[in-house]
C-alpha cells in the first residue's frame, strides 16, 4: 500500500522486538522467516530482473483492504458464522484481509476476567478451523496491536459526545444494564471500533445490517479528522499532506447478515441471550443440536415460505439452511416448500451438523497445539502492526506532538 512509503514515519519499536521475551526463539524465528527475509528477497528479485538498461516492472495493483472483528465473550455462535466468519474465508482469496479478536471491546460491560483469555484462543481457533487461512489473511489479538488504544485516545478528542449519545446500542445496553453498571466504555467504544478500521486504511468493512450505525460514525470520524488536521496543515508540519484517513466502504454480504433467534425470529440471535436454547454454537455437540432445533419456535401456518412477513421464524430457518446447505432460494422453496415442520427439522438439523463436524474435528486439532495458535497470532499481530504503527505516527504528527 503506499501509504506504507511514507517517508516522514516516527520511530516505534516493533511489536515482535517489545514480545521477543515472551515469544520463545521458535515464534521468533518462524515471524523472521516468513516476513522479513520475503520482502529483502523480493526487493533483490525485482531489481535484478530489471537489470542496467530495463525498466523495473511495474507492481501489481494493490488488492483493497477489509478488516473485521469477532468479539471473545461466550460461545462463536452460529449468527457469528453466517453473518461473518464464513463470509470472511471468500473474501480473504480476493481482498488483503486482516481478521482479529476484539478482547477490548469485550470489556464494556462486566465480564469474567479469568475467562477472557480463555474465550480470546478459542475464538482464535475457530477462527483457523472455519477456514480462514493465516498464509492469506492475518489474524491476531485486538490488544496485541497497542496502536488501537493509542489511536482511539487520538480520535476521541475530535469525537463531538452528541455523536456517541446518538448510538442505538449504547441506549439499549445502558438500558438494560442500569446506570450504576454502565462504564464509559461502552459510551465511547465506538470511537475504539473507529480506530480499529482506519488503522488499517480499510477500503470495505463487512458488517451487518445492525452495524451499519456504528461504520457510518467511522466514516464521519475520519472525514473530520482529515479536514482538521489533514491537507496542508500537516504538510507544513513535515508530513506528506493529503487524508490521514482513507473513508471506507460498507460490504454487506447479500444474505446470512442477520441470522434470528431460534427463539423469536424478531430477536438477532445474540450471545447475551439468557437462553442458549437461542442460538446454536459452533461447538455445540449433536445430541445438543438435534434437541434445540427440535424445540425451537415454529408457527401453525401449513408449508414452509421465506417472504411472508407474518413468519419471521420461518423465513430465519429457511435462511439458515439455504447457507449451511449452498443452495439457491429457489432450490430451497422448491424443496422444502411442502414439508411440514417435523420433516423439515430433521433435514434442517442432518445439515447443520454435517457443516459443523469438520470444524469442530478441526478445532480440536488447532487447541492441542498451542505452540501453533501462539505462532499465527504472533505473526499476524506483526504484519498488523507494520501498517497500523505508520497510521498511528502520521496522525501523532499531524496532531502537532513532539516527534520521539
Amino acid at each position: 500500500m503506499s501509504r506504507a512509503l511514507l517517508a516522514h514515519v516516527l520511530h516505534r519499536p516493533p511489536l515482535l522486538a517489545l514480545r521477543s521475551s515472551r515469544s520463545g526463539a521458535g515464534a521468533r524465528g518462524l515471524l523472521a522467516s516468513r516476513i522479513h527475509p520475503l520482502r529483502r528477497l523480493n526487493c533483490s528479485a525485482a531489481e535484478a530482473a530489471a537489470g542496467p538498461t530495463e525498466e523495473a516492472p511495474a507492481p501489481p495493483a494493490r488488492k483493497k483492504r477489509v478488516v473485521s472483528g469477532v468479539q471473545p465473550t461466550g460461545m462463536v455462535h452460529l449468527g457469528n458464522y453466517l453473518g461473518a466468519i464464513k463470509n470472511w474465508v471468500a473474501l480473504q482469496d480476493s481482498y488483503e484481509t486482516f481478521f482479529f479478536i476484539v478482547d477490548l471491546h469485550a470489556i464494556t460491560l462486566p465480564y469474567d476476567a479469568p475467562e477472557l483469555s480463555k474465550s480470546t484462543r478459542s475464538t482464535a481457533a475457530i477462527y483457523l478451523a472455519c477456514g480462514i487461512d493465516s498464509s492469506k489473511a492475518s489474524i491476531f489479538v485486538q490488544s496485541h496491536v497497542r496502536a488501537h488504544v493509542e489511536l482511539m485516545w487520538l480520535l476521541s478528542s475530535s469525537t463531538p459526545i452528541g455523536w456517541l449519545n446518538r448510538m442505538i446500542q449504547f441506549k439499549e445496553k445502558s438500558r438494560k444494564a442500569g446506570d450504576e453498571n454502565v462504564g464509559v466504555a461502552l459510551l465511547t467504544y465506538p470511537v475504539l471500533m473507529a480506530s480499529d478500521i482506519l488503522l488499517y486504511q480499510s477500503d470495505l468493512v463487512p458488517v451487518g445490517e445492525d452495524q451499519t450505525q456504528h461504520l457510518e460514525l467511522t466514516r464521519e470520524i475520519a472525514e473530520r479528522v482529515n479536514n482538521l488536521y489533514g491537507g496542508r496543515k500537516w504538510k507544513k508540519l513535515g508530513g506528506r499532506g493529503g487524508s490521514l484517513f482513507k473513508v471506507p466502504e460498507a460490504l454487506i454480504p447479500p444474505a446470512g447478515a442477520r441470522v434470528m433467534s431460534l427463539t423469536d425470529g424478531l430477536s438477532k440471535m445474540s450471545k447475551s441471550a439468557p437462553s442458549d436454547q437461542s442460538r446454536i454454537n459452533l461447538l455445540d455437540p449433536k445430541d445438543v443440536i438435534v434437541n434445540k432445533i427440535k424445540r425451537c419456535k415454529t408457527d401453525s401456518f401449513p408449508g414452509l415460505e421465506f417472504d411472508n412477513p407474518e413468519r419471521p421464524e420461518c423465513r430465519n430457518l429457511l435462511a439458515i439452511y439455504q447457507i449451511i446447505t449452498g443452495k439457491t432460494k429457489e432450490e430451497v422453496v422448491s424443496e422444502c416448500q411442502d414439508m411440514n415442520w417435523g420433516t423439515f427439522k430433521t433435514t434442517l438439523t442432518d445439515a447443520l451438523i454435517e457443516h459443523l463436524q469438520p470444524i469442530q474435528a478441526r478445532y480440536e486439532e488447532i487447541m492441542s497445539d498451542p505452540g501453533y495458535l501462539d505462532n499465527v497470532l504472533l505473526e499476524g499481530a506483526g504484519k498488523a502492526s507494520e501498517i497500523a504503527d505508520i497510521t498511528l505516527n502520521n496522525v501523532y504528527q499531524a496532531m502537532g506532538f513532539l516527534r520521539r
